[in-house]
């Protein structure tokens, strides 16, 4: 299943709390059991709790590419990660596991935010261009995978759960009245409502940029369906 968790704050550029992106984490360990990971820039942390699935030996995460530029966290399946691969290679990229998750962050290199919208499969990501300083997390089409997130004072925090969100805020938030209201109705708190005021969860397709101090969320996902020319026969 595995879990991602993070915290970026992107006003101050103060540095993290290392403990508390550990606590984070640690908040998700029921998710993946089998391994942890962090990475620290300044004024961002990345955490990650594996259940190894892909590539046992060396899927470890946060991963990065060669350059240690671009950085990802990511839980879920790609998969059409073998065509993207090849793609990949035929421009020069370099491998150097067989995880399904080394193919976002080079993607990521390779074409920037277009990677999004080559991703078929299940998954909440976050990639981070160690360069520009640029933060980029995203729920796959579908909504499979959950991402939550929020925004207090010029910091982010986000992970798989609610849980590490929950371990990182300065005080515990009140319950949301008009999301209640919204579970009374539904049976379930339609996005972007949880039942924690402030705290956040983005739909499907959607995605937050965090950049020079600013942070917006947008939808990612725009598949315009075409048909099939020449159509099929009824063989076919």
């Amino acid at each position: 299943m595995c879990g991602i968790v993070g915290q970026f704050n992107f006003r101050d550029n103060s540095p993290v709390d290392q403990e508390t992106i550990a606590r984070m984490a640690e908040s998700i360990r029921h998710r993946g059991p089998d391994d942890e990971g962090f990475y620290y820039s300044g004024s961002l942390g990345l955490g990650f709790r594996r259940l190894s699935i892909i590539d046992l030996s060396a899927g470890h995460q946060p991963m990065s590419d060669p350059s240690e530029r671009y950085w990802v966290v990511f839980n879920g399946e790609i998969y059409n990660y073998p065509e993207l691969r090849r793609e990949l290679e035929a421009k020069g990229r370099v491998f150097r596991t067989n995880s399904d998750t080394e193919t976002i962050v080079l993607g990521f290199a390779e074409w920037g935010d277009g990677i999004l919208q080559r991703l078929r499969g299940m998954y909440g990501l976050a990639l981070w261009d160690n360069l520009e300083r640029r933060l980029l997390i995203a729920r796959d089409p579908m909504g499979i995978k959950p991402v939550y997130y929020a925004k207090q004072n010029g910091k982010l925090w986000f992970g798989s759960e609610i849980r590490p969100i929950l371990q990182a805020l300065p005080q515990r938030p009140n319950v949301d009245v008009r999301a209640m209201s919204l579970f009374l109705q539904y049976r379930y708190t339609p996005a972007p409502h949880t039942i924690h005021e402030g705290i956040k969860k983005l739909a499907a397709g959607e995605a937050i940029e965090v950049k020079n101090g600013q942070m917006r969320v947008f939808r990612h996902y725009g598949h315009q369906p075409s048909l099939q020319n020449p159509p099929p026969s009824d063989r076919d």
